[in-house]
């Protein structure tokens, strides 16, 4: 994995906080905090050169299947007068993607949630119950009694080029129901989950993105969604400013694959080899920094230094592209990994593991 520069990547970025509680750090904002001269709720277009147009025509067919998600949540905090309980109310977005009521939004926007509420459209809040989340991929599924809204296709995410139409609609600072719109920006950069490993396949987009507007869909011309906005990197070193035009989201594929598993039993599980690897430039292959100790690619002979190019006949010329190789089999696979080291080409048979729950330090910044 590259190094990132001064520029903060904001995990928390698009939940905004209300409250005692540490983390994006900004006020929300509800209807009744808004001036009076303000438009009306769900009817803002930002930053959209084609808000006649698609904008339009995206926001009449996904709008009222976008929800407004609140969790109630505890934290113990410690100061020098022992542990305290803190309080308070983090918001962020999701969509409806089925008529069961099956809600999508991100891992981190309900995590250690006491109660999850949601606002479906122009509809009440009425309470939700949390089906399953994956730190991993940073995706949770809800699921709420009402089945009136209409849900949102998946898109196919490998079908996604650069440049095409990308539209946002999300709760940012409260702001319900706000569309943003901008392009895709670049395809296949990764990110860090909430858990310390890295996403892969991740859209990039410079529809504008901020607190308030994670689990939203990331739609294109037609209304389907093609990505889960996520993450943005922020102008200062704080971590605690707002849009700049760089945001991120989960791939639609990634998402169809982790909803399986969480319908099944609200969890999800994912392949891993147990390297840290970095980019060995020029496209030449992931160079390995760092083994897990006992783990699958240990256990196959691989160690730090070793440059990894394909994967089970999948070249691998970065770090990135090894992350998102392995991410395409399941624990248990047996795969056939070729690898230079000290100039001469090897092979290697890797039986890959299953992604523990959290990153360790050799993890951290590789591959699962």
């Amino acid at each position: 994995m590259t190094r990132r520069s001064p520029a903060s990547l904001l995990l928390l970025l698009c939940v905004a906080v209300i409250g005692g509680l540490v983390g994006a750090g900004v006020v929300a904002l509800t209807d009744s905090d808004a001036d009076s001269d303000d438009p009306p709720a769900g009817a803002r277009v930002e930053d959209a050169p084609e808000a006649g147009g698609a904008a339009e025509r995206v926001y009449d067919r996904a709008g009222d299947s976008v929800v407004f998600v609140t969790a109630q949540v505890t934290q113990d905090t410690t100061s020098p007068f022992g542990t305290e309980q803190s309080s308070g109310e983090a918001t962020g977005t999701g969509f409806v993607i089925d008529r069961a009521g099956t809600i999508v939004t991100n891992a981190h926007v309900i995590e250690q949630a006491d109660d999850v509420t949601v606002k479906v459209g122009e509809g009440s809040p009425v309470a939700a119950r949390v089906v399953g989340s994956d730190a991993s991929t940073d995706i949770a599924l809800l699921r709420i009694a009402d089945r009136a809204a209409e849900p949102l296709t998946l898109a196919d995410s490998d079908e996604v080029d650069v440049g095409e139409a990308a539209f946002a609609i999300g709760n940012p600072y409260g702001l319900d129901r706000t569309l943003t719109a901008g392009v895709v920006s670049a395809l296949q950069r990764q990110i860090t989950a909430p858990n310390g490993f890295s996403i892969s396949g991740v859209i990039q987009t410079d529809a504008a993105i901020n607190p308030g507007n994670s689990g939203g869909p990331l739609l294109d011309a037609d209304a389907r969604v093609v990505g889960i906005t996520s993450q943005i990197i922020t102008g200062d070193s704080s971590g605690s400013g707002g849009n700049v035009g760089i945001g991120f989201a989960v791939p639609s594929n990634t998402v169809k694959g982790v909803v399986a598993q969480l319908e099944e039993d609200g969890t999800a599980e994912h392949a891993y080899l147990g390297a840290q690897t970095t980019d060995a430039g020029d496209d030449d292959g992931a160079l390995v920094a760092e083994v897990t100790d006992g783990g699958p690619a240990a256990r196959a002979g691989l160690r730090a230094g070793d440059l990894l190019t394909e994967l089970d006949g999948r070249d691998t010329g970065s770090a990135a592209e090894l992350t998102a190789a392995v991410d395409a089999h399941a624990p248990g696979d047996r795969v056939r990994v070729e690898y230079e080291r000290g100039g001469r080409e090897q092979t290697a048979t890797v039986t890959l593991g299953t992604q523990p729950e959290s990153a360790t330090t050799t993890d951290a910044g590789g591959v699962p």
